[in-house]
């Protein structure tokens, strides 16, 4: 796919998906008129990097980290220096606890939602009786 289709597909800008490329995150074909060409694999690869960076890694130590991501997994360790694994884990931390953050909050709106369209509900019922009740009263006068 070209870089457009590759750009809507995962809501990201060309310009940074050039930016991926130059530093290495993903690699293009080059068709005959020199148009890059993406796999269709690079969809995800993108969500994956954004998601990454979204997360506070910087893109020197997603590009270690990539090949843990593909299928078949081939990890390179000659690259793991004390303070990679050092900002690893303390990402990976930071993510656990982003991912409790977000779990609770999404209780909380779930449990708001429920209670919110449970009273919606009742007060339609609520309504609904009252309106037949009037009815049936101003049937038998």
């Amino acid at each position: 796919m070209r870089i457009g289709e590759l750009s809507e597909r995962t809501g990201t800008p060309r310009r940074l998906l050039r930016y991926y490329e130059e530093q290495g995150l993903i690699a293009a074909d080059r068709c005959p008129n020199g148009y890059r060409d993406y796999d269709e694999r690079f969809v995800d690869r993108i969500l994956q990097i954004r998601g990454l960076l979204d997360a506070g890694l910087p893109t020197r130590i997603i590009k270690q980290i990539l090949p843990c991501l593909d299928k078949p997994r081939i990890i390179h360790f000659s690259d793991a220096t004390p303070e990679m694994i050092a900002t690893l884990e303390h990402e990976r931390d930071r993510m656990t606890e982003r991912i409790g953050c977000l779990v609770r909050n999404r209780d909380a709106i779930a449990e708001y939602l429920e209670t919110v369209l449970s009273n919606d509900r009742a007060r339609a019922a609520a309504a609904r009786q009252a309106s037949a009740g009037a009815s049936a009263g101003a049937s038998e006068g």
